[in-house]
């Protein structure tokens, strides 16, 4: 079974690809930006136990992208490089518009096995 951490980093480095403003976990605006992602894991997902031990274990998280930009071509940036990953599969879970902050959010899911 391969690490945690070297089935989610491929996330976060083509996340940060797309910006400077991309971050793992934190959630409040960075001051004058027009947009920022966060990403974070937040459960197992399907596993398969065998012999008394876990030979495969899958990951579930999300990635949110929040902008002032309506139509924002960045959110498919976000989901080709979703799509390049290997071992990764994603849906778009939500579009809110979030009126204390006037962010447009978009929420996708994903699963790293």
């Amino acid at each position: 079974m391969t690490s945690l951490s070297s089935r989610l980093e491929p996330i976060g480095k083509a996340l940060s690809e797309i910006t400077d403003h991309c971050y793992h976990y934190w959630r409040s605006a960075p001051k004058g930006v027009k947009s920022y992602i966060v990403w974070a894991e937040d459960q197992e997902a399907d596993s398969l136990n065998a012999n008394n031990r876990k030979q495969e274990q899958g990951i579930h998280g999300t990635v949110d992208y929040f902008t002032l930009i309506e139509f924002d071509p960045v959110c498919d940036e976000i989901q080709e490089k979703l799509n390049d990953l290997e071992n990764v599969s994603f849906r778009l879970n939500s579009v809110q518009y979030e009126d204390d902050t006037a962010f447009i959010h978009h929420e996708w899911e994903f699963w790293v096995r």
